[in-house]
């Protein structure tokens, strides 16, 4: 019998696993254990070594616990790190993890087995300046008052100095809340802001660092530098995570680059792997959704090779989704702007080593319970009246979550009035259980009209679960479903200028 060999295997072991060398310490002394049984007691010098060597697995095994103890608590008491991944422009299919048959996003499918996955989540608004306000507020497009991109040039020329003043006052919106980064930076963390942004620079948004110079510098609309993140590598991003692992601060990453939003222009490489079996468009934009991927798998790397994972919660989420026209550049009808599954359905993720439980979840989730969900896991202060929900202990424990309906809203790519809301409304939607209604509202388009023909004045309802393409009104079918739903969106919020359709015609 080998002693000093077995507890030379337990301190190998726990150089790769705690957990394990403190079970194989355990062990080593069963065993030995069961040798002093069957030992004759008269061996006095074997009793003698016997004892010897249990006083020292005895203190291996303390020391080995104690710094296991030392290390989670340790774990616990550091804050929670958070990043964002936000996709740009992508369908909620296009993923391997979602099923496509041909897109490979294998970094994100690992995420996908690491996490805690809503294959049916969606963002409240289906256009990136609105859904990325909401996840820096915390609100719907109609409360945080950035209903769309740009204000309309039907009633303010470009760069003339009346369209100047109005974007002033969207990116001014901003200032009546108080932002994602700016409530952690009260708590001590460190922040910073790659890709998409509109409201200005990276500090009016209240990052502590960033790449965005923002309006009204030159080029400032939606992102200026910051879009160079991704297609041009990560080094910011990585710049900054040693800077805040080096200061011992902790921090919140908001990746949103400008993929795999247009212009498709994907590495060779990578356009190689799709163009022989599909369109060159297609082709194109399945390939940006693979760079992607690659990107994300870089920034999570990031936080592997400096130990960071175990106690950083990394959200996923895409601002708004698209379907390629394989004939064209474009996007296709019901995909981008519109309230339809291609523009408003999305994969959301939550992943947090150790403390949320991985799997599929089967509920509704929308964009709108990020920002409380991330604020929680930082053990920060949550604003008063956010309508979403705090799913950290529904993550964490694995319960259910007592919401069974979600609510959305489309308004118009031009803002036709940027202190009337409702000027621009056109859509409003709830989704309960398997239903989908769609409400028309009759507010102004200008540009972009074929985006949303509206054709359809009446109400639309679609079974996702039958038909998530939603090919088939069924409205005329469960009259009583689309009273139920309508009452619903009428609860949410009173529309008193624009005008729908609540009833079936017979």
């Amino acid at each position: 019998m080998d002693a000093m060999g077995e507890v030379g295997r337990c301190a190998a072991q726990a150089g790769y696993s705690q957990e394990k060398a403190k079970q194989e310490i355990l062990t080593s002394c069963r065993v030995y254990a069961e040798a002093a049984s069957t030992q004759p007691t008269y061996d006095l010098q074997f009793m003698i070594s016997l004892n010897r060597i249990g006083l020292f697995l005895l203190s291996i095994g303390v020391f080995f616990t104690h710094a296991i103890t030392t290390e989670a608590d340790e774990r616990s008491s550091r804050p929670t790190n958070v990043v964002m991944l936000i996709s740009d422009d992508q369908a909620w299919t296009d993923y391997g993890f979602m099923g496509h048959p041909d897109i490979q996003t294998p970094h994100l499918d690992r995420l996908a087995k690491e996490s805690a996955v809503f294959r049916r989540g969606y963002v409240p608004t289906a256009l990136c300046r609105p859904s990325l306000v909401t996840l820096l507020t915390g609100h719907y497009a109609s409360v945080h008052g950035v209903t769309g991109n740009d204000p309309s040039p039907k009633y303010a020329k470009p760069g003339s100095e009346l369209d100047r003043q109005r974007r002033a006052q969207l990116v001014s919106y901003l200032d009546r809340f108080d932002t994602v980064p700016e409530i952690l930076g009260r708590q001590g963390y460190l922040s910073h802001q790659s890709g998409k942004l509109w409201e200005g620079s990276y500090r009016n948004a209240g990052f502590t660092h960033g790449m965005t110079r923002g309006f009204p510098e030159p080029g400032g609309r939606h992102g200026d530098d910051g879009l160079q993140i991704g297609r041009q590598g990560m080094e910011p991003v990585e710049e900054f995570l040693d800077m805040a692992t080096e200061q011992n601060k902790p921090f919140f990453v908001w990746y949103a680059p400008f993929l795999p939003h247009t212009p498709h222009t994907p590495p060779q490489r990578l356009l190689d792997k799709y163009k022989g079996n599909h369109p060159i468009t297609v082709a194109r934009y399945y390939a940006m959704c693979e760079w992607f991927d690659e990107t994300c798998g870089e920034l999570l790397t990031m936080l592997d090779d400096r130990k960071l994972a175990e106690n950083t919660l990394v959200v996923y989420v895409t601002d708004n989704g698209w379907i390629q026209d394989p004939n064209s550049s474009k996007y296709a009808p019901r995909s981008k702007q519109t309230p339809y599954e291609g523009g408003v359905r999305t994969p959301i993720m939550y992943r947090l080593p150790g403390r949320i439980v991985p799997g599929d979840r089967p509920e509704l989730a929308s964009s709108i319970d990020i920002v409380p969900t991330m604020l929680a896991a930082a053990d920060a202060p949550i604003p008063d009246g956010l309508p979403g929900l705090n799913l950290i202990p529904n993550l964490t424990s694995g319960d259910p979550i007592d919401r069974d309906i979600i609510f959305g809203e489309s308004f118009a790519h031009d803002i036709a009035d940027i202190e009337n809301p409702e000027a621009s409304l056109l859509f409003r939607w709830a989704i309960k259980g398997k239903w989908k209604l769609l409400l028309t509202y009759d507010g102004e388009t200008n540009r972009y009209a074929s985006t949303h023909p509206r054709t359809e004045k009446g109400p639309q309802l679609f079974d996702l679960i039958a038909d998530p393409t939603e090919q088939n009104n069924v409205a005329k079918d469960h009259p009583e479903v689309v009273a139920e739903l309508a009452a619903a969106i009428a609860d949410w919020y009173p529309v008193e200028q624009r005008k729908t359709i609540t009833t079936v015609a017979k």
